[in-house]
């Protein structure tokens, strides 16, 4: 849009379309769980699909996929769950703020293993330019860390102390975790159990130790087992 003070966040239901037009920084302050005030965030009420061509929602795909006909509490889930339009400015300044700590984390939890010290900071920054890694805004540093350091390995030489955590998974978690577990280093085993439980062993970055165990124990509500 071509306001400034104007944007638009947007959400896909079932192939349908809903916008809903806000402040920039207000939105993303309430995306952020830095305000809570909702009617400090919006430019108006309407939902559309297609808010630049003024296309309102009709109230039957509202009623379909928000289950809901309190307007306020779908403005709300719209404003969550949608992806917000950041603007030019925004978009700048979280990735530069998501790089600057993705590059703190590089900088404490590896070394170059010629030397046995951390490289410093302005070449883990003129790398991150030369390899040209893109930077996520809203994901958190430590869930971008892998893939950066793998990117960065091709010009720059990166060793970290690696864990090896042995995981024991139930089985009404063991299939929505796998792909997190997977992801966050290198298995080294893997066994599925007849009661459908997950046992796996992986070799982690010492440094991401703390997040990994946060997250499974998110995920699996407390009921994964984690042993080094």
């Amino acid at each position: 849009m071509a306001d400034s003070k104007i944007t638009i966040v947007k959400l896909i239901i079932g192939g349908d379309r809903f916008e809903i037009l806000v402040k920039p920084d207000p939105a993303l302050d309430y995306k952020m769980g830095k305000r809570t005030d909702l009617s400090s965030v919006l430019v108006s009420d309407e939902i559309y699909s297609d808010a630049n061509k003024g296309s309102r929602v009709g109230i039957d795909k509202l009623n379909k996929h928000f289950k809901t006909k309190d307007p306020n509490e779908i403005l709300k889930q719209i404003l969550l769950k949608g992806e917000l339009n950041l603007t030019t400015d925004q978009r700048r300044k979280m990735v530069d703020d998501k790089r600057k700590q993705i590059i703190q984390y590089i900088n404490k939890n590896f070394i170059d293993p010629k030397t046995k010290l951390p490289h410093p900071i302005q070449r883990i920054e003129n790398a991150l330019e030369d390899v040209r890694v893109t930077i996520d805004p809203f994901k958190k540093a430590e869930d971008q860390v892998k893939s950066v350091v793998d990117s960065l390995r091709k010009i720059l030489p990166l060793k970290s102390e690696m864990l090896r955590l042995s995981i024991l998974i139930p089985s009404s978690y063991s299939s929505a975790t796998y792909s997190f577990v997977k992801g966050s280093g290198a298995l080294t085993s893997e066994e599925w159990l007849s009661d459908g439980s997950l046992k796996v062993e992986l070799e982690i970055n010492a440094g991401m130790k703390g997040n990994f165990l946060e997250r499974i124990g998110s995920l699996t509500r407390g009921t994964a087992q984690v042993k080094e």
